[in-house]
């Protein structure tokens, strides 16, 4: 088989997909595995993550990735390519790896941004296991942040909504804070009698701390039905993908403009009435002119849209390559327009 045309990979925290796609927009071939950030992972174990799943690709495309490059080109938009020097160091090491003939290394920001608008002025925000954001403009000028968590100033993200849910219940467990129905929540979410038990649990590593992402769903629930404390935590996520997206945009110079602000990752993406509510007001005050789009489509499909735009791909192949891992691009969620 010929070499194909992009090798696209969407590397996170918890999940990691490659893809091979053809210059019309075809997928050849597509693979999914655990996380590759190197920042959790180490960059040992983020290439052989990659590294296998690009020999699986490979192979299910026909192609034997020791006998030389896979595609031309290739799109890595990885979590944790957040400082120029860890960019970098994660081009060398897959400029080493030879999968492709050239790529283009950069933080999976940019393939949710690509994922969900084609327009220039564009900003985008990640709520996942953690935040993030990117903003981009027509003249080429871009706005990005570290993202190293409180050390860069971030606040948000599934791990700490599920930190401060956890907070709330113990406080309000031992009377050092209000009563909150997340502490009925959590013991219910652990099948527990008290939340004390939880944290015991998690200390002794009775209970993976893994788990405790999974209280971020709970937290959006018990904000749902009204609980107070639950509802300011919300609403601080809120703010927090407000002040991204607005920082973004006046650094750019893009506040009073038409762009499209595009928000992803599993907390976003889940679409809560509540938290997704609080980010349009914000951004209503905030940027006016700005259209909220909401992306379901995974970002490995703005890797690829990256990739094909880079191989200059023939018209039609964003739809086709859309019809298969993705859907069209989201609608304005205040309008519903396309």
């Amino acid at each position: 088989m010929a070499v194909v045309s992009v090798l696209a990979v969407d590397g996170g925290n918890s999940k990691t997909d490659v893809v091979l796609v053809a210059a019309d927009g075809t997928v050849l071939a597509r693979a999914r595995g655990g996380g590759s950030c190197h920042q959790s992972v180490g960059m040992t174990t983020t290439m052989s993550v990659i590294g296998e799943l690009v020999a699986r690709v490979a192979a299910d495309a026909g192609q034997d990735p020791a006998a030389g490059p896979v595609a031309d080109h290739g799109a890595f938009y990885l979590a944790g390519a957040d400082l120029p020097a860890e960019t970098a160091a994660l081009r060398d090491r897959i400029d080493a790896a030879g999968w492709t003939q050239r790529a283009v290394v950069d933080n999976d920001t940019f393939a949710l941004l690509r994922a969900g608008t084609d327009a220039a002025d564009a900003v985008a925000v990640v709520v996942g296991a953690g935040v993030n954001a990117v903003g981009v403009a027509a003249d080429g000028a871009v706005a990005r942040f570290p993202a190293l968590g409180r050390l860069s100033g971030d606040w948000g993200g599934g791990e700490d909504l599920a930190a401060e849910t956890l907070w709330l219940a113990v406080r309000a467990e031992d009377g050092r804070g209000a009563p909150t129905a997340l502490r009925d929540a959590v013991i219910g979410h652990f099948g527990v009698t008290t939340v004390a038990e939880v944290v015991a649990g998690i200390h002794l590593g009775d209970i993976p701390a893994a788990r405790l992402l999974g209280l971020t769903p709970v937290l959006l629930r018990v904000a749902g039905a009204g609980d107070p404390a639950a509802v300011a935590v919300v609403r601080r996520m809120a703010e927090e993908v407000v002040l991204l997206a607005t920082a973004a945009l006046g650094r750019l110079g893009l506040l009073r403009t038409a762009v499209d602000v595009v928000l992803g990752g599993g907390v976003l993406a889940a679409r809560d009435p509540l938290l997704l509510g609080a980010v349009e007001a914000g951004l209503a005050d905030g940027a006016p002119s700005a259209s909220v789009r909401v992306v379901d489509a995974p970002p490995v499909l703005g890797a690829a849209l990256l990739g094909l735009d880079a191989v200059g791909a023939p018209p039609g192949a964003e739809e086709v390559l859309r019809s298969t891992l993705g859907t069209s691009l989201p609608k304005d969620t205040t309008t519903g327009e396309p």
